[in-house]
């Protein structure tokens, strides 16, 4: 019996594992991520100076400050401040963008990873079956 007509229908193609399609198809969907976050960042860019320019920036940015409520430690979110020149009660974030970028790469590594594991969790299973579906006809073939 031909292998091929073992084979399921719903497979992979073997021609899409070769290791230079799959860095094409790597390269290709990086540069799409890349695309779209630097849109992301331009438009944050863009909107930012928009804002700025359309109301004053908070009393935190342009002078000395005390924590009134250290709230970072308990949620990691907001914190109370006062400003000292001012004297204006005021909510910071606890999160920079900095941060956020941080963490944003940390999920698009572990994502990346996660792929190139379940893909060859998967090409390897492929080829189990396979030997298994081989070894099966071999052995039809053989009692006859």
């Amino acid at each position: 019996m031909n292998r091929q007509a073992m084979e399921s229908d719903c497979r992979i193609p073997m021609a899409c594992l070769r290791p230079r399609i799959l860095a094409l198809h790597a390269l290709f969907w990086g540069l799409v991520s890349l695309r779209v976050f630097g849109a992301a960042l331009l438009s944050d860019e863009k909107a930012a100076v928009a804002v700025t320019k359309a109301m004053t920036a908070p009393c935190w940015q342009l002078e000395e400050f005390v924590k009134t409520i250290p709230a970072c430690g308990q949620t990691g979110f907001v914190e109370k401040i006062n400003c000292t020149k001012s004297n204006r009660d005021e909510y910071k974030s606890c999160r920079s963008t900095k941060m956020e970028e941080h963490l944003f790469w940390k999920f698009e590594g572990a994502m990346l990873a996660l792929t190139v594991v379940f893909a060859i969790v998967v090409v390897a299973r492929q080829h189990s079956l396979d030997r298994q579906a081989s070894d099966k006809v071999r052995r039809q073939i053989e009692s006859i």
